[in-house]
């Protein structure tokens, strides 16, 4: 899709933002970027006269398609809670284009989602970055896989406490990670050895994707609130030496100073919550900006359904009015989900070679009152606010103009 959208703010959010800017898209990419960008002959022309114009965001810990939208318990394929080991297990098999969170998405400006399974494991399996707009899960890919979930905490323990079976403690989420860990190192030495003496090899793909974690080619995304839990996380990373991702991080800025001296990043939130259980009674809205002046690169997320995915936004809206800087707010997400899940050459900012993932808005989206009017994924216009109506229009996937 080849189009300019002219006249707008532009808020690149990796860079200076522009009055009366351009963003020229061609074959669903972003070309330019800038106040004097030639538009050819036979661009769609799109007059944001009056708007902000910004990259769309990036939610970087969410359910949605895994976990439909009323749909009962058909549409409940958060987790697998047969093993607590779901290594082999992969969001992508299990997200239907169709749940209305999608939709919902769009008109929170969200155009990317990475989607992992639950936390009822230990390790819950490999998560997935997609568009939100399309017919197929295959058609809205962007990465796959993009990360291993693990759980430590209530959830886990719980989970397989009712069932009295291992789990049942801290200590025996713990050793289940350990343990899998371990298998995965043995079988890569064997897997090696294998290779080098030219045998077969009994491939096995639980062992297949930690091997990916333990190699370094997969970051491993642990759920953890407590402070005690991000301790753990931090001392099972270091003993097997993979790149760890805190999701939640609800009482990180209890230690914020060794999570940023760890470098270590946090996906935190849901931050619109109840303090539905004993892991969320320090939760708050200014635990972000506590994280962010520390030094900690951070990302906020809906955790959806927990929260509605199209309140992404207002999470970093009220995080600001609790002191979270206002352009790190933005970034929160944008470039840094993006840049934290390994998205950061395709999406995140506007920028030339990314794609075409733009939202025209009303105003700042960092007032309430302001809307999504026009939300483009690789240059193609998928949701449009109409005035009149007072209601948004998904576009119709199924049906594509030649």
């Amino acid at each position: 899709m080849n189009i300019a959208i002219t006249g707008g703010y532009v808020v690149p959010v990796d860079g200076e933002p522009v009055e009366g800017g351009t963003v020229l898209i061609q074959d669903g990419k972003i070309v330019a970027v800038g106040a004097d960008v030639d538009i050819p002959d036979g661009v769609e022309v799109v007059d944001a006269d009056g708007a902000w114009v910004l990259p769309g965001f990036v939610e970087a810990h969410g359910h949605i398609g895994v976990h439909e939208e009323a749909e009962g318990w058909a549409g409940q394929d958060t987790n697998e809670m047969t093993h607590p080991v779901g290594a082999r297990m992969r969001a992508l098999d299990a997200i239907n284009p169709a749940d209305l969170g999608f939709a919902d998405a769009l008109s929170g400006g969200v155009t990317t989602a990475v989607i992992k399974p639950g936390s009822g494991n230990p390790i819950g399996g490999q998560t997935v970055a997609v568009k939100c707009w399309g017919r197929t899960v295959d058609e809205m890919l962007l990465k796959e896989p993009v990360s291993v979930k693990s759980a430590l905490g209530e959830n886990p323990k719980r989970v397989y406490g009712d069932k009295g079976k291992l789990p049942s403690t801290r200590q025996g989420v713990a050793a289940v990670i350990r343990d899998e860990l371990t298998k995965a190192q043995d079988y890569l030495a064997k897997k090696a050895e294998a290779e080098k003496d030219g045998k077969a090899f009994e491939r096995n793909n639980t062992q297949e994707i930690l091997g990916k974690v333990l190699q370094g080619e997969l970051p491993w995304c642990q759920h953890a609130h407590r402070a005690d839990d991000i301790a753990t996380a931090i001392r099972l990373s270091e003993e097997f030496g993979y790149k760890l991702i805190l999701n939640h991080g609800t009482e990180g800025h209890l230690i914020a100073d060794l999570i940023a001296e760890k470098q270590i990043p946090v996906i935190i939130g849901p931050l619109f919550t109840s303090r539905s259980k004993v892991e969320l009674r320090n939760r708050g809205l200014r635990n972000p900006g506590i994280l962010a002046r520390a030094g900690v690169e951070l990302a906020i997320t809906t955790d959806h359904p927990v929260v509605p995915i199209h309140f992404l936004v207002h999470q970093a809206t009220l995080a600001v009015k609790e002191g979270l800087d206002s352009e790190v707010a933005l970034k929160s997400i944008t470039v840094n989900p993006a840049r934290i899940m390994g998205l950061q050459d395709r999406v995140g900012a506007l920028k030339p070679g990314l794609d075409g993932d733009v939202v025209i808005w009303s105003g700042d989206p960092l007032d309430v009152m302001s809307r999504a009017l026009h939300v483009y994924v690789e240059g193609r216009e998928v949701y449009t606010w109409n005035e009149s109506k007072g209601e948004g229009v998904v576009a119709d996937p199924f049906y594509r103009e030649s």
